[in-house]
């Protein structure tokens, strides 16, 4: 019993509330705005990490834009400082699709085992600065931009940025948030390169046919 108890107090905050969002998910049907009304505040790095996680595995076509999306609007948000999350009509009706969240919640141990190993508390005068609350969401807007470019095959890369970042946020850890900071700039490089790469390819085609 005790082990037990111990591994409970060692989970985070967002193991334990985003399990229980999918859970609501795959049972009742909620819609997006359902789950903002339950979450509050927390809503925006919570739905924000709802709405990527899906980009983790396989996505059917259509559902980039919806989640895509939502995860700007709520970021965008973010920027302008706002702590009470909104999204229109249209987007909050939006209901989670069950076979996500039932295939995520077969997985969520799996992801969020690695971030209890490098998130926790630290450096909270970084984390609870108003002005890392607006940077956090300007990286996440841009981190969602790259998410729905049309480049094959790179989803999971900014989806990890968009996640420390909201788990970091989560769980206070100001260490994490700056760590989160060089690893967008990081990602931005790589996509810079993956897009140069794409521009000089119709010069590169010709010659690989000679």
């Amino acid at each position: 019993m005790a082990t037990h108890i111990n591994s409970r107090q060692m989970d985070l905050r967002f193991s334990q509330e985003i399990k229980l969002l999918l859970q609501k998910l795959a049972e009742h049907h909620l819609s997006l705005g359902e789950i903002l009304a339950e979450t509050s505040e927390r809503g925006f790095s919570l739905v924000i990490a709802l709405l990527v996680l899906p980009f983790l595995f396989p996505m059917p076509p259509g559902l980039t834009g919806p989640f895509g999306a939502g995860c700007l609007l709520l970021s965008v948000q973010m920027i302008l400082g706002r702590r009470s999350p909104w999204l229109p009509k249209r987007i909050a009706r939006y209901k989670f699709p069950r076979p996500f969240a039932q295939l995520i919640l077969q997985n969520l141990r799996r992801i969020t085992k690695i971030f209890e190993k490098i998130a926790r508390p630290r450096l909270a005068k970084i984390a609870e600065n108003p002005l890392t609350w607006r940077i956090n969401g300007l990286c996440i807007s841009w981190l969602t931009i790259l998410l729905m470019s049309p480049v094959p095959f790179t989803n999971p890369i900014p989806t990890v940025g968009i996640l420390l970042l909201t788990v970091a946020t989560i769980e206070s850890d100001g260490l994490l948030i700056c760590v989160s900071y060089g690893i967008t700039t990081l990602i931005t490089i790589l996509f810079g390169f993956i897009g140069y790469a794409l521009w000089l390819a119709p010069s590169w085609l010709p010659s690989l046919w000679r």
